[in-house]
């Protein structure tokens, strides 16, 4: 999908169009027969947002979003108005939007919402069937730049989208960390991969313990972006939960379907690529550190117990409750490693625990911090701003209490409750930075989700950009 700009005086009567409309809109312009009028001021008289003219040689869509004083939620509309258009218009090669209405920005987010509508992971499909609008033209758009900007952010969630909906059979760690590689080689980030022997010198030992399962080597991968006008004398560090596949170990999940979406378990390592892709690619002068931990987590004759203790990079002990609880040990270890990359902030984002689903639903993200707090309360505008919302929990003293352990500093289990708040706290112990952890409870959807589609979603992208695009304004 590519959005571009049509500065032609004319309009083809061929060309499908989308007209943005509000109550001052004249359409004499267009050349609607009086029938067409007719049935268009019907069709308003009934507050529909969406009316569809389908004339001979075209197909002809009026849009006029229903007011809203709520900046983020007027702005949603538009995006959900253009994941409608997107499928109006998907046996069309192209469409025109034609900004009638006083909201310079409608016609990027209605594009956004098309664009993202759009999305179709066919690539394991022997007879797919795709969309057929490849192309969103904007008539006379004066700002170039912001289009183009637009065009990456979109580029950068397929990314995370493809990596997240990929199966385990084509996606395990080193093929995620090569995937990183050619994304970072793409947009000019410097990308670092650490195999298991090197993993093994720096005493990863959460990672080295969930993978001890697994017939395939873990992998840590760097990923850089690090432009000389660089706003930020220390870097910020995004930090993404890489289990390419999850059975829960030897705590073998138990429930029924608890394993056939465990390939999404990734996604906080899909995210951080997708994020870091959209900053480089436009350039943001701020630097930027991506830190991936990946590997598998299986049962089998060698892997990790419960009861077991593991030392995480920097030396602290964990004792072992459940081998389910693995994506922390992983996070544990690059989080205490990011220490050393002396950072300005820190930013994890895993697929971390059902309780963060069970509390919000797929609809946001759960969040929690360790000082933090302005940089928290900006990163919650910025959700609003993308409608990729933050619901901030407790963290309160009193949770860590139900992580002490009895024969190491702690444990990875907390107990049957505040169990994200509890796996929140357990990652704190590794930091000494000001800190924020972000459990992905969005980044799928069994159901359409609006312009977030069926399956992933690719949430937690547009959010990390849009916050470093402000950090580094």
């Amino acid at each position: 999908m590519k959005i571009s700009v049509l500065n032609k005086s004319t309009i083809s009567k061929r060309q499908n169009l989308v007209l943005i409309c509000d109550e001052k809109t004249s359409l004499t312009k267009y050349n609607l027969s009086k029938d067409e009028m007719s049935y268009i001021k019907k069709e308003w008289d009934k507050n529909h947002e969406i009316i569809i003219i389908n004339q001979f040689h075209r197909l002809l869509c009026l849009v006029k979003s229903k007011k809203n004083k709520n900046k983020n939620l007027f702005q949603e509309n538009l995006r959900v108005l253009g994941n409608d258009i997107a499928s109006i218009y998907k046996e069309k090669t192209s469409l025109l939007i034609v900004n009638l209405s006083n909201q310079e920005s409608s016609s990027l987010l209605i594009s956004e919402g098309i664009s993202l509508g759009s999305y179709q992971y066919l690539k394991h499909k022997t007879a797919p069937n795709p969309n057929k609008l490849q192309a969103i033209y904007l008539y006379q758009y004066n700002d170039v730049s912001k289009i183009n900007e637009l065009n990456n952010i979109i580029q950068s969630v397929y990314i995370t989208r493809d990596l997240i909906n990929e199966p385990f059979s084509h996606l395990n760690a080193m093929d995620l960390a090569n995937e990183a590689k050619k994304i970072g080689q793409n947009a000019k980030c410097k990308t670092t991969i650490l195999n298991k022997k090197k993993i093994k010198s720096l005493k990863m030992g959460g990672l080295l313990a969930v993978n001890k399962g697994s017939v395939d080597d873990p992998t840590f991968t760097i990923l850089e972006w690090k432009p000389k006008n660089s706003k930020n004398k220390n870097p910020i560090v995004l930090v993404g939960k890489g289990i390419v596949y999850d059975t829960g170990g030897l705590s073998l999940k138990p429930t029924a379907n608890s394993m056939d979406l465990m390939k999404i378990d990734m996604g906080g390592a899909g995210t951080v690529i997708g994020a870091i892709n959209a900053i480089a690619l436009n350039k943001l002068p701020c630097h930027v550190i991506g830190l991936l931990p990946a590997t598998d987590n299986r049962p089998s004759g060698n892997a990790y117990a419960p009861g077991d203790v593991i030392t995480i990079h920097g030396g602290k002990t964990v004792e072992v409750l459940n081998t389910d609880a693995e994506g922390r040990l992983i996070l544990a270890d690059a989080l205490s490693y990011a220490k050393k990359l002396n950072p300005k902030l820190v930013i994890d984002l895993a697929t971390l625990t059902g309780s963060a689903v069970a509390t919000i639903g797929h609809f946001g993200m759960v969040s929690m911090h360790k000082n933090a707090g302005i940089f928290h309360d900006e990163l919650k505008k910025c959700g609003e701003d993308v409608h990729e919302r933050l619901a901030e929990l407790p963290f309160w003293d009193d949770y860590d209490k139900l992580i002490e352990s009895d024969i190491a500093d702690v444990k990875n289990l907390g107990g049957p409750h505040a169990g994200a708040i509890t796996a929140g706290k357990f990652l704190s112990h590794f930091i000494d930075y000001p800190w924020i952890h972000i459990d992905l409870s969005c980044v799928y959807s069994k159901e359409n989700f609006s312009y977030r589609g069926k399956g992933a979603t690719g949430m937690g992208v547009r959010l990390l950009y849009r916050y470093i695009k402000q950090l580094s304004s």
